[in-house]
């Protein structure tokens, strides 16, 4: 399925689901920032997703990346709250998304790099490699949010 993202754009569609959704930006011991390049709209993106029925908010950052990475993380913070009503996702299926989006700091415990179903490519980067990377603005928004030091540092 294909996606689009508008962010303050006055020709965005309007929303016409919310949905909670929680990403990670997962940092290993050497300071890379582990990242996924999604195959619905070829961006490279942080591991991610909407909220299950059942299962906490960290937990959502836990399993998203695990299916999309390979990695089993450990939370240890919070980069950000992410709510900006003027950005939505809008979808093939006829789904337009707002979402409500925490962004948690995470380090890797287990696991190994995967390609999933959602993604085309999964790597380690330092963080000043994102820059060159094609990546969404409100993904950017957040690893910039943490590399610039709004976030707790990574231990």
């Amino acid at each position: 399925m294909g996606r689009r993202d508008y962010e303050n754009d006055p020709n965005a569609p309007t929303a016409n689901s919310l949905v909670p959704a929680a990403s990670a930006i997962v940092v290993d011991d050497s300071g890379r920032i582990l990242l996924q390049r999604r195959r619905d709209n070829d961006m490279w993106a942080l591991p991610g997703g909407a909220m299950n029925i059942g299962e906490s908010l960290p937990e959502c950052a836990v399993r998203e990346t695990r299916e999309e990475t390979g990695f089993d993380v450990e939370i240890i913070g919070i980069v950000g709250t992410y709510t900006n009503p003027r950005h939505v996702f809008a979808y093939d299926d006829g789904e337009v998304r707002q979402e409500f989006s925490i962004c948690f700091l995470a380090r890797p415990v287990a696991g190994r790099l995967a390609v999933s179903e959602e993604s085309t490519d999964v790597r380690w980067f330092q963080p000043a490699e994102v820059d060159a990377l094609p990546m969404v603005p409100s993904i950017r928004k957040r690893v910039n949010d943490w590399r610039d030091g709004n976030a707790p540092a990574a231990r």
